[in-house]
């Protein structure tokens, strides 16, 4: 049976299920007469983006891309061969490079569209990764967040609209379990499927998700969703270091650098010496503390809704369940996070547990999910998008 015709009885909530479709418009033909359709799975991230795209009846993935979640516009008055082609838009790495000369934007704020207009500039661009000639009928699978109600779908939507000729909305942590299944060891013996039973915790940016998975569209029950993750633990230490460092200069992007190469949870990793360069001149800045007590701030809040969701799964599930454990996305990064969760788990009781990081391909899982999904989406789950 096809993933996607797995429902948990009597029926899917709206959070599983696409809105009604409308009429769709023609599709653009090749010569031969036939549409050319193009799949995408998009993890559409608050600080970077995965697209994989392939056609339909294929296991091939033509593109694959991580790119920064980012629009830059470019100032008024720089000069003509600043920009290479004098373009007047840049997207992810090209406008990071360009951040002198071009207004950086955002499109998402906590695992949502928060500005319409760079959110469908960056749908364009996506677009053009996946299908550089333009003609193709691109349907595209989009993770949302854990419990993402209908005003961020439908700003989903209106984002991709006139962009991508259909759409279907899936929840995160199960595009995550469904790209972290290995499908060549589905019927080995010993093998424990993701997608069967296993609680997922993606940790991203914007929010930080923690998910039962078990065969099924997640429902709002089995979801919950922290408005608490990478961005918010960039503040914090940012915070710190200019209660500590006065005058440090450091910039938002320049802080994340620096979580992103110390981050940790636990005990203090005294020293933590980092060097960095302040008005032109190398400092060297003791960071521990206020890198662990930003980053422990995470685990405070991820714990209680981990232990929630394991004591709603039924009783025959959750020993299984307590095996199988996965922390993915940008947060599966900082070092001793399956340690420290797996500990507090056993001190508290819980019987055996395993945590287990989804290991260095943990940016691709959420599109490869959504990939698979798309490749095994009936016609009817598919909402159309008119121009």
């Amino acid at each position: 049976m096809s993933l996607l015709t797995i429902e948990r009885p009597p029926a899917p909530t709206s959070a599983s299920s696409p809105s009604p479709a409308v009429t769709q418009g023609s599709a653009p033909r090749t010569p031969s007469g036939k549409p050319t359709r193009l799949l995408i799975g998009l993890d559409l991230g608050t600080n970077k983006s995965c697209i994989l795209a392939g056609p339909p009846e294929s296991t091939d993935i033509a593109v694959s891309k991580v790119v920064p979640s980012v629009v830059g516009y470019v100032k008024d008055g720089i000069v003509d061969g600043i920009i290479t082609g004098n373009v007047r838009i840049l997207y992810g790495e090209d406008a990071l490079r360009q951040r002198l000369h071009v207004e950086l934007m955002a499109p998402l704020a906590e695992g949502v569209i928060a500005r319409p207009e760079a959110a469908r500039d960056f749908m364009q661009h996506v677009r053009l990764l996946a299908d550089p000639s333009g003609k193709a009928e691109i349907r595209a699978v989009v993770g949302v967040p854990a419990n993402a109600g209908e005003q961020a779908r439908e700003g989903i939507r209106r984002s991709a609209q006139g962009i991508f000729s259909r759409i279907l909305l899936i929840p995160e942590p199960f595009l995550a379990a469904l790209g972290f299944r290995d499908d060549s060891r589905v019927k080995q013996p010993g093998y424990v499927d993701p997608v069967v039973n296993s609680l997922f915790i993606d940790i991203g940016a914007g929010t930080s998700d923690v998910c039962l998975v078990q065969g099924y569209f997640p429902t709002r029950e089995d979801q919950i969703s922290i408005p608490f993750a990478g961005d918010a633990i960039d503040e914090i230490i940012h915070e710190e270091l200019n209660r500590t460092y006065p005058n440090n200069g450091l910039s938002r992007l320049s802080v994340r650098e620096i979580k992103e190469a110390h981050a940790y949870v636990g005990p203090s990793r005294k020293p933590l010496d980092v060097k960095v360069v302040i008005g032109g001149k190398g400092r060297t800045l003791e960071l521990a503390d206020a890198i662990g007590s930003a980053c422990n701030a995470l685990i405070e809040r991820i714990y209680p809704a981990l232990t929630t969701l394991i004591e709603s799964a039924s009783s025959d599930s959750v020993v299984t369940l307590l095996q199988n454990i996965i922390v993915t996305g940008g947060g599966s990064q900082i070092r001793g996070i399956d340690t420290v969760l797996q500990k507090k788990l056993a001190d508290d009781g819980y019987e055996s547990p395993k945590v287990r990081l989804a290991g260095q391909d943990f940016q691709r899982y959420v599109a490869l999910g959504a990939l698979k999904a798309a490749r095994a989406a009936r016609e009817n789950q598919w909402q159309v998008l008119l121009d």
